[in-house]
């Protein structure tokens, strides 16, 4: 009898291993996150049948394709923050030249309040005193706003040189007529001189421009170049 079912079909012990190695994958599906050098030694089957299966090649490739948008994301942040960095710079710069080419305190006064906003593209920029008692006579002007003794230190903060406000509720101590208009600000201490008062040089924006944890440098490093030119016109010899 030459019979048919003389070999019995039985499960080879390399079926079983691939069992139990696909049992522990279902059972740990973040495997591949941890030993990600596995998938590059992985052959994926050239075609697929069946209803119920999953496209191993797509998969890989789909996790490729996402790594790779990532990474051109992260890329084309950098290069944006880069740009925007280099242009703040810029204005920053140009807006310096400006201050130190004026000829007099009231040229100083106008190059701040009204240059420097198309200059640094903000909204209002405003040159404030404390007044004390009286104000100087030489800080008496039509656009430069005298504030209360004390204020510089609780508008902008003890020990600090800059502080950024990303929503701004100012009754108009700071920015006047324009109060309403601000919504966000950046506000720098101004030290005071020999007979200069402490003051501030505030700029402000409708939208949110400034921010807490932004840089403050090139805003400290302005504010520096203001406070030298008022001391310039107010405490040189005539």
């Amino acid at each position: 009898m030459s019979g048919k079912n003389a070999n019995p079909v039985e499960a080879p012990e390399s079926t079983l291993e691939a069992d139990r190695v696909a049992d522990y994958l279902r059972a740990h599906p973040d495997f591949f996150d941890a030993y990600e050098d596995v998938l590059s030694t992985l052959i994926a089957p050239g075609k697929w049948t069946g209803d119920r299966v999953v496209d191993f090649q797509k998969i890989l490739l789909e996790r490729r394709m996402s790594e790779i948008e990532e990474m051109r994301n992260c890329a084309m942040e950098v290069i944006e923050t880069s740009r925007t960095n280099m242009s703040v710079q810029s204005r920053t710069h140009a807006a310096v030249l400006a201050v130190l080419g004026a000829t007099d305190f009231d040229h100083l006064v106008h190059v701040v309040t009204e240059d420097l906003p198309l200059l640094l593209d903000v909204d209002v920029v405003i040159l404030a005193f404390e007044a004390g008692g009286k104000p100087l006579a030489q800080l008496v002007s039509s656009n430069v706003r005298h504030i209360y003794e004390g204020a510089v230190d609780q508008l902008v903060g003890i020990d600090r040189d800059v502080r950024l406000l990303r929503d701004i509720d100012d009754d108009g101590t700071i920015f006047g007529g324009a109060a309403a208009l601000v919504r966000s600000a950046a506000i720098a201490r101004l030290r005071p001189g020999v007979v200069t008062p402490p003051g501030i040089v505030a700029l402000g924006t409708r939208g949110n421009v400034f921010q807490p944890g932004q840089g403050t440098e090139l805003i400290t490093f302005l504010a520096r170049v203001v406070e030298s030119a008022v001391r310039r016109w107010q405490e040189s010899p005539a």
